[in-house]
């Protein structure tokens, strides 16, 4: 199974369409997104998909959740969800609370912790924990505008930038 990672849109319409036509290409199955959407026009774009949201530091509930709503999803995740997807324990959070972060990535409980915030790729392994940040689509801090595709199964990491 290959899920696609994404983070930090930040209001970015086309980067994010840019990014949602290049995973649709790529055969991606399932969507997470690591927070700081920021716009329901954002929100809206993921029509279609089987996509997880959990809020970022600068995502606010009154104006996302009618839009994840309207999607048909349940309301905005919260903080952090974990799930566990063909047979991997997942931790998906924004990552603006570090000691959070750090005791998710420390704990041994996860195959896999996503985060972003930090608009700066990752891919690390912290004991048996991948760690991974997929990078930002949009904002102000940034070395690119990308975002990942996982495979579950091989566990191959491929970051793709998209051109603004």
């Amino acid at each position: 199974m290959r899920i696609g990672i994404l983070s930090d849109t930040h209001d970015h319409i086309e980067n994010t369409r840019r990014a949602l036509e290049i995973l649709r290409r790529e055969g991606v199955e399932r969507l997470f997104h690591c927070g700081d959407v920021t716009s329901p026009e954002v929100v809206a774009l993921f029509e279609g998909w089987d996509v997880l949201f959990v809020r970022g530091n600068l995502d606010r509930l009154e104006a996302l959740e009618p839009a994840v709503v309207a999607l048909g999803r349940q309301p905005f995740l919260g903080d952090e969800l974990t799930t566990t997807l063909a047979g991997r324990r997942i931790a998906l959070l924004h990552g603006d609370d570090t000691a959070r972060l750090q005791q998710r990535i420390a704990s041994g409980e996860f195959d896999y912790v996503f985060h972003g915030h930090t608009h700066r790729r990752r891919d690390e392994r912290v004991g048996r924990t991948r760690v991974i940040n997929p990078g930002a689509l949009g904002g102000v801090r940034h070395e690119s505008r990308s975002f990942c595709i996982l495979d579950l199964q091989t566990d191959e990491l491929r970051f793709i930038e998209v051109e603004e």
